[in-house]
């Protein structure tokens, strides 16, 4: 009886191992790629903030080096992503009584092309966009242009991850 019961317990222990073994806790599939070559995404937007582009392409590569085990090359990368900012624009978004604004919108685009050279269907050129809202009568300097862009660029490199290897 003993040795149903370990050859059991052995049994489920193997199969659940195995399962899990195929499962990806970040939801990112990277096939066979082994490498990844992200490039510096310049800042074409009409409006430029000095910091962006490297933020956004360092957040990128941040991303992408926890969440999967591809090694990072400057050249001939398996998964090779490319682009620039295209937009980066400041809106009213509410008025108040006065015909002011009460509130305030920062948006940034970006426009990214993504090559796997393994899997060529899965190639593509998008725009990603998003935007946090502010108070109209802050100056988006300082702390309230670092929470804007920590939340715009976090959102945006997250939708770059899941339209590549996520697949979502």
């Amino acid at each position: 009886m003993k040795k149903i019961f370990y050859f059991l317990s052995f049994l489920v222990s193997i199969t659940i191992v195995t399962a899990c073994g195929a499962y990806s806790f970040t939801g990112g599939s990277t096939g066979d790629a082994k490498t990844i070559q992200i490039d510096f995404f310049p800042n074409q937007a009409s409006l430029v903030e000095p910091t962006l582009s490297q933020r956004f392409t360092q957040d990128l590569l941040d991303l992408f080096t926890r969440q999967t085990n591809l090694t990072t090359v400057s050249a001939n990368g398996d998964l090779y992503f490319s682009g620039e900012i295209t937009g980066y624009r400041i809106n009213p978004m509410s008025a108040t009584s006065q015909q002011t604004a009460a509130q305030n919108r920062l948006t940034v685009t970006v426009n990214v092309r993504y090559a796997n050279k393994l899997i060529e269907k899965d190639d593509f050129e998008k725009q990603f966009s998003f935007y946090s809202d502010f108070a109209a009568d802050a100056q988006l300097s300082g702390s309230v242009l670092e929470a804007a862009l920590d939340e715009i660029l976090e959102r945006i490199t997250q939708d770059v991850f899941n339209a590549s290897v996520a697949k979502w």
